[in-house]
């Protein structure tokens, strides 16, 4: 018998654990994991109880503004948080580094591991986008011409935008260094 697919893990809702793949009712009710998500959830994460959307509601309930998640002690991705500070006048987004212990909730929240520094996400009250996703859902948020370019880079095949996105993810401290202290 073959599984349906989950749906896309790119801009995730938050169900307040660990999203796993899709598990057909029968499989559910017998509290059975999906193969693949006994293979690829650590110990710590698999057996926790939190409910990560609930312990971390606060953020949102004076706010609502969406948060972006950055890596503090890279370069390029400091650059990137002075860019959206410069493009972002009425302060629509609020930032946080992934190192920091509301960071490491957040991801907690998006369905990430908190040592995951490897994306830029982006956290809304009821969605998280992450990769390229988030980065074309964070030019939306700023001035013009940004949300007219992220429309127009949206008709680019979302594989084709994450392999560039990892590229450059992958090599980002080579490229550009690492600094000692996060921007904000």
């Amino acid at each position: 018998m073959q599984l349906p697919l989950p749906p896309s893990p790119m801009a995730l809702p938050l169900s307040g654990r660990f999203p796993a793949p899709f598990l057909p009712p029968s499989m559910r009710k017998a509290g059975l994991l999906h193969p693949i998500a006994s293979a690829s959830l650590s110990p710590t994460i698999k057996d926790e109880t939190i409910d990560w959307v609930e312990a971390t509601s606060n953020f949102f309930e004076k706010d609502t503004r969406p948060i972006m998640l950055f890596d503090g002690v890279c370069n390029l991705c400091n650059g990137g948080v002075r860019f959206v500070r410069a493009n972002d006048r009425n302060r629509r987004i609020r930032l946080e580094a992934l190192q920091s212990d509301a960071g490491k909730k957040l991801l907690r929240r998006s369905g990430r591991a908190p040592d995951d520094i490897s994306s830029v996400v982006l956290v809304e009250k009821d969605r998280s986008y992450i990769k390229s996703e988030a980065v074309l859902r964070i030019m939306e948020y700023l001035e013009l011409p940004f949300p007219q370019l992220a429309l127009f880079l949206q008709f680019v095949p979302l594989f084709v935008r994450n392999i560039v996105y990892d590229n450059i993810a992958d090599n980002r401290y080579t490229l550009f260094g690492r600094s000692e202290s996060c921007e904000i």
